[in-house]
Parts: C-alpha cells; structure tokens; sequence
C-alpha cells in the first residue's frame, strides 16, 4: 500500500507529535503532514501507563504547550487529564484526518537525488511505504517494549504478583495487599502515596535514596492572574515564571549543593516527623540535580510515611523467596506484589532503521545538532526535551526550529538541509543526566562537540534566543537541491 507523498511525516502521536503539527499548521500553513502512531490513540506516554497515581513530575504551566493555555487548576496533572489535554489539542485543530493509528514505523530511507524519506510501516494490512520531504521523530526516548527489568535472584519463586510499572493493567485489584515498590525515582515517588489507601501496607524499597521536596498542587500566581487578565496572558506569564523558578533552582543546585541539600533535607524532615531517618533514607550520595528531582504534590509522599501506612527500606536485595524479598541486611519485607519500579530501557529515534543514500546510520558515529537534529542526516529531526526541566519546553523550540527550517528552504530555492560538523571537531558523550538508564544506553548515543550548535544545552533561555532567533543558516548547517528533479519520488522500498 502506497500512501500519498507529504511535506512532513511526524512518527508518534503523543505530546511532541501533536504539538509538531500544530506547530506546522501555524507556521507553515501550506505544508501537507501526516502522523503515523503505533498505538490506537492518541497520548504516548500518557495511554502507555496507567499505573496509579501516574502523573506529571513537572508543573503544568511549564509542560503544557506554549500555544494552549493549561486550566485545569492542578499544577501537576495526572495521565488521564494529559491525555485528554493532547487530545482536545488534536481535535481542535483538525488532526484526526491525518493520523494512521497502529502504524509502527521500522525503517526510514533518505535519498538524496530525490530529496525524500521513503518509511516503511508495519500496518494492520501489512507492510506499507510512506514518503515524505521531512521527517520529524517524536517517539519519546525510550521503548514502549519492555521496562528495564534488573535481574533479581530467585524471582521465578515468588508467588505473588511481580508487575513492571510499564505493564500495568488498569482493573488490577490490589486492594489488601502487602506491597513492596522496588526503586526510588519518580515512579515509586508516584506509587507509594496512590496505593498507600487501599493497600495493607506499601514498602518504597531502594538501594540509594533520591531527592524529593513537596510542591504545592495550585498555583497562587496563576488562580489569581486568571481572575483579572485574559486566560492567554495569564498562562503565559505563569509559564514564564515557572521557567525562570526553574532555573534559578537549578544554577543554585550546581552553584550551592550543600546548602540546597541542607534545606531540602530540613523540609522532608519537617514532613515525616522525628522517628524517620532522613540522613539514611532522604540523603543521596550525588549532588542535587545530577539526577532528576522527584515532587511529591502538597507532600503526598511523606504522608503515608508518618502515619505509618507506608514505610521506606534503604537496602540490598539478597534474593526474591516464595513469600517476599531477603535483604542484605537479614531483614525480611513480605509481600503478595512486587513492583519493580527500576526505570526505563532509553530507544532514541524510536527504534527506526535509519539509511542515508545506501549508509546506514550508527547513532554513536554521529553528532547531535542543536539538541534537535544529527549530522549529516537530512531533513530529520527528533523530539528530546530537557532532563532538568519540563520535557515539551525543549519541544516547542524544537518545532519551532524545523517549520523555520523549511520556510528556509522555500526561501532559497533548496530541496534540503543537513548539519554537516567539521571532521576534526572533538567529540564526547552526551551530558544528560547521571539517571541509570542514560548510563546504560550511552555506548548508543550520538555524541556532542565541544560548543554550540554541536553541544546539547540544558538551559531554556540559552535555547530559545539560539533556536528561535539564532540563524538558519549559521554555518554549519549546509543546503541543497534534489538531483533527480524530473521524478523527484525515490523507489518504494525497504530501508533494511
């Protein structure tokens, strides 16, 4: 099955590959798109999991589109709201027409003389073959297969339930049981308070504590400035004093650990009350925000703790029995389920094969180009937000970027663009965060040179004056013309 050729095909229809169309909607209003979503509807992360309490770890006014003013009131909204948010953004501006839902794309061919990607999709009919002028990748940073799942001695004997976070079904009844989450990032932060009620009991099991602090669930500023100011302006300068909170909270992490490490384990402190141990349970060998910062909304995680209907274990695991989980310590936690809450296995570009004009494409060989785009690939970019701050911040400069990019390329005459790197540019691995599953996934990556555009930046200020005002054309990013113009339309075939 041959579908017709469009301007832009975007992979993913979860929160960055909505906003990539409505972005090229708005700004490139005569461009044709289509989205192709593996899954049957719309959401992404968002329909993936449905643990309870899934949620946002970051505050709404930040990880909401710039364009669509979030009003639901919450500051850190859960998955169904999301979900229905990204939704509500796809109807409204006439998507559902060019979504194909439970396509998977595998495979993606660039050839140059035609000036196109040609993707091939496993669909419910078979195999098909989409093409495309640009591609833009917006499958998340991680695989929506299987969860990161350690190896745990003696699990094969347990007879209770044993349940990865990623595959968690929603009419599952936990009612009354002893519950054990192994991990302690934001997935066991967002478990323990959401089982807490119904549950016997719940145990957060972790082999190192994490940072958490207690965030208000609504925001001041923003109930009172939508009062008095058009709903717009007011979730515009609401957004940006989140952004600019934000990074002060950061600069004074890196700038002043100790002293950010102090108060933050003072407030935890105060939240759990004397017979806690913060010192063990709260207090993390690294630095603040060399790993992600868990919240707890109004202090929903502290809770439990204090009154006793959740506990926090700081410990190894020696092996997995019949009836629950030995520790290294010789202590015992019983248990009818087991949560193993130990992250994500990282998939950048989403797993797609990547050919450029008969070469295939190793991510590690390559350098990422404003955080958004790979050398020496042509029009393609993907979709990677910020690790220390909300994820679509990052998104919408991206967008933002690629439909300035092929305004560009109307412009002056040209077919496609390319970041093309010097070839004695130093190169080092990707600076992200210090998180487990970047650490496993690092020999995988694209590297980074020593300086923009070729060094992803982790700063939204810095980012928005280079990706929206900074030039097209700045030198390293190269333009030209399809060769075969007469056909312009390469073979439909497999890119292996």
């Amino acid at each position: 099955m041959a579908e017709t050729e469009v301007d832009v095909l975007i992979i993913g229809a979860g929160v960055s590959g909505i906003g990539m169309a409505h972005h090229l909607l708005e700004r490139c209003p005569g461009k044709t798109y289509r989205i192709l979503e593996a899954r049957e509807q719309i959401g992404g992360t968002w329909d993936l999991f449905r643990y309870p309490g899934i949620r946002s770890d970051s505050d709404m006014y930040t990880f909401g589109y710039a364009f669509k003013p979030w009003v639901d009131g919450k500051v850190f909204a859960d998955g169904p709201a999301i979900r229905n948010y990204v939704s509500e953004t796809a109807r409204e501006d006439g998507m559902m027409d060019h979504i194909r839902f439970q396509r998977k794309a595998t495979s993606a061919r660039w050839d140059s003389a035609a000036a196109r990607w040609t993707v091939k999709v496993n669909g419910q009919d078979g195999v098909e073959h989409h093409t495309a002028r640009f591609l833009f990748l917006a499958s998340g940073y991680y695989s929506y297969d299987e969860g990161y799942l350690p190896e745990f001695p003696g699990v094969e004997e347990f007879k209770g339930d044993f349940i990865h976070p990623q595959k968690w079904q929603e009419d599952y009844d936990y009612a009354g049981k002893k519950v054990v989450i192994i991990g302690s990032g934001a997935t066991a932060v967002t478990l323990l308070p959401a089982m807490a009620d119904a549950a016997a009991h719940v145990t957060m099991l972790q082999r190192s504590p994490t940072y958490i602090a207690a965030r208000p669930t609504v925001d001041r500023t923003a109930d009172f400035l939508r009062k008095v100011l058009p709903a717009r302006l007011a979730y515009a300068i609401t957004r940006y004093k989140n952004i600019l909170q934000t990074i002060l909270i950061f600069q004074m992490a890196q700038r002043f650990p100790n002293f950010v490490k102090k108060a933050v384990l003072e407030e935890a402190q105060k939240a759990l009350g004397p017979a806690i141990d913060v010192e063990k349970h709260f207090s993390p060998s690294y630095k603040p925000w060399d790993q992600r910062f868990c919240a707890a909304p109004d202090g929903d995680f502290f809770a439990p703790l204090r009154e006793g209907r959740a506990s926090i274990v700081t410990d190894h695991i020696e092996r997995i029995t019949e009836t629950g989980i030995q520790l290294k310590s010789g202590e015992f936690l019983e248990a009818d389920l087991i949560i193993p809450a130990t992250g994500l296995n990282l998939q950048l570009m989403g797993g797609i094969h990547l050919n450029v004009d008969g070469h295939t494409v190793n991510p590690p060989d390559h350098v990422v180009y404003r955080g958004m785009m790979v050398s020496d690939v042509p029009n393609m970019a993907m979709a990677f937000g910020y690790t220390n701050a909300s994820w679509t911040l990052k998104i919408d400069l991206t967008c933002e970027r690629v439909c300035r990019t092929l305004r560009y390329l109307d412009r002056i005459g040209a077919d496609y663009a390319v970041p093309v790197p010097d070839p004695e540019m130093p190169r080092e691995p990707l600076k992200l965060l210090d998180s487990g599953y970047f650490h496993r996934a690092r020999e995988s990556l694209p590297k980074q040179g020593p300086k923009t555009p070729w060094q992803v930046h982790m700063n939204y200020m810095a980012d928005m004056l280079a990706i929206r005002f900074g030039r097209i054309d700045d030198g390293a990013m190269q333009f030209h013309k399809a060769q075969n113009v007469a056909t312009n339309t390469p073979a439909l075939e497999a890119a292996e």
